[in-house]
């Protein structure tokens, strides 16, 4: 019986642990698509910048 209260209040712990750090996983990979789509627009800026450069 009291290795049932362990499991259960372990259980509970590590559920309350890993659900309250999905917020901050969620708030991780919004940062890194706008940090991805700020880095996508500076290569692209940096292409363009290149081609009319050799080409001038």
């Amino acid at each position: 019986m009291k290795k049932s209260y362990f499991l259960q209040g372990f259980l509970f712990l590590f559920l309350l642990t890993v659900l309250s750090g999905c917020d901050l996983v969620a708030g991780i990979f919004e940062a890194g698509v706008w940090v991805g789509v700020i880095l996508v627009v500076a290569v692209l800026v940096l292409i363009i910048w290149l081609l009319r450069k050799v080409f001038r």
